[in-house]
């Protein structure tokens, strides 16, 4: 049994790094050929159009999986086509208020005039890879969540290095290489039948009603939570020169080394918590959640430390000179400073959404999002710089910390000691299972 959970984990990490890796690969070629200014513009379109993403992936991603995971097979059907419904109104409803945007701006701003032109395609276009992903990892299939990622970002970044290498690149370039990727993606999940488009005929009123009502709270979840994300970056672009976008950006990325086993952990354990909450066993809930926020924390430790003492290696790898002697080094060791309470916070919430408390973790996500706001501009009075933003994070995620243990404490027996404790014996297991493999395979050599 431990087997199976270590290779599942291995697939779902390798998939969940495929993205942030490539990612960051691809953000070192923008940092050193794009001018300061259409980097800065790129990193704003990019927030966007996450944000109009998770608008989408709010409302149907956790409502799929819990209804879609482990249900029969003609009721699977018919979730998954009402989503696929579901995902065809909210996609088309904002591209249409794209194109409305797009007809009446008259501005003269080229860079926001191109963001409008390109958006709605791009949205359209990533809807049949959106609910592909969605139907694989509720399947527990992460060897082909991973192919989706490494195809979407490597042909990302293959598009990017074509235009670098016929120096034609530049900010509209750029976006026209995302939809590029986005397209080729889509239509492979299509041809694949990884996105399950024949289920649309097995959609149901009932059944889209019932994603509705569970996604117009996890939706608050999701925008909340990306707006907590991209709130820095617009207050920057607001009140400060745009070049200084890139500058906190840069830090903000290098994070996703520790969203990386994160989002490896928080797939595997939604079909595990969904499982176990169906059939009202909240005692599992809670062993589940302890034991997957607990390991997650332990191992990420000694990532924190590595990433305080050589983080600005990394960045000059990364960005080369332009941004060296920059601020973003330090900026990076302070979002250091909250890396361990995050596998904490990101369990608390996923637990109280598994629980049917998704209004709970909307009221968390929107507290913490409140708090950031307020700190951003009060840490902009006090400091007159870029470490006052990066200091509201602080406050940002122990607020939300308290408030998610506060109310998940009240459906959920559990100690907040019990984290550290629990993650230390998982891991100890863990050894011992791969010492012992490795004994057992050197034996019969």
């Amino acid at each position: 049994m431990l087997k199976k959970i270590v290779n599942k984990h291995t697939i779902s990490l390798a998939s969940s790094a495929a993205m942030p890796v490539i990612g960051l690969l691809v953000l070192s070629q923008l940092t050193r050929k794009l001018g300061k200014v259409d980097f800065g513009n790129y990193i704003f379109f990019l927030q966007t159009f996450l944000l109009a993403d998770m608008f989408r992936t709010g409302f149907l991603q956790t409502s799929l999986i819990k209804f879609y995971a482990g249900a029969p097979k003609e009721r699977a059907a018919k979730v998954a086509g009402s989503a696929w419904s579901v995902g065809f109104i909210l996609t088309f409803g904002l591209a249409a208020i794209d194109l409305l945007a797009f007809i009446f701006y008259k501005g003269a701003d080229a860079n926001l005039t191109a963001t409008l032109k390109w958006f709605g395609l791009i949205y359209v276009s990533t809807l049949p890879s959106a609910i592909a992903g969605w139907m694989l990892q509720a399947d527990g299939r992460f060897d082909k969540m991973f192919i989706i990622q490494i195809t979407n970002q490597g042909g990302f970044l293959l598009l990017v290095l074509a235009t670098i290498y016929l120096k034609t690149i530049d900010f509209e370039t750029v976006i026209h290489c995302y939809l590029g990727a986005n397209v080729f993606t889509s239509l492979m999940c299509l041809f694949t039948g990884w996105s399950q488009a024949h289920t649309i005929r097995h959609k149901s009123v009932e059944a889209m009603k019932e994603l509705a009502n569970f996604g117009k709270y996890s939706v608050g979840t999701s925008l909340g939570s990306i707006l907590l994300r991209s709130s820095d970056i617009f207050i920057i672009k607001w009140m400060f020169p745009t070049e200084l976008v890139g500058v906190y950006y840069i830090p903000q990325r290098l994070m996703e080394f520790f969203e990386i086993p994160m989002r490896s952990f928080v797939a595997t354990a939604l079909p595990e918590l969904s499982a176990a909450s169906q059939n009202d066993n909240k005692p599992l809930v809670a062993t589940i959640m302890k034991k997957y926020a607990s390991l997650l924390t332990v191992l990420l430790l000694p990532i924190a430390v590595a990433g305080f003492l050589l983080g600005g290696l990394v960045i000059h790898i990364l960005t080369g000179e332009k941004y060296a002697g920059s601020d973003a080094f330090n900026i990076f060791r302070i979002f250091l400073c909250y890396v361990i309470i995050m596998p904490v916070d990101r369990f608390l919430g996923v637990t109280l959404d598994i629980l049917n408390k998704p209004h709970l973790n909307m009221m968390k996500v929107f507290l913490m999002l409140t708090v950031n706001v307020v700190a951003d501009f009060l840490g902009i009075a006090i400091f007159h710089d870029l470490y006052g933003v990066a200091i509201a994070s602080l406050f940002t995620y122990y607020s939300g910390l308290i408030f998610g243990y506060v109310q998940l404490k009240k459906n959920l027996n559990f100690r907040f000691n019990d984290i550290l404790s629990v993650g230390y014996g998982e891991l100890k297991k863990m050894i011992q299972h791969l010492l012992h493999k490795k004994a057992t395979q050197q034996g019969n050599v």
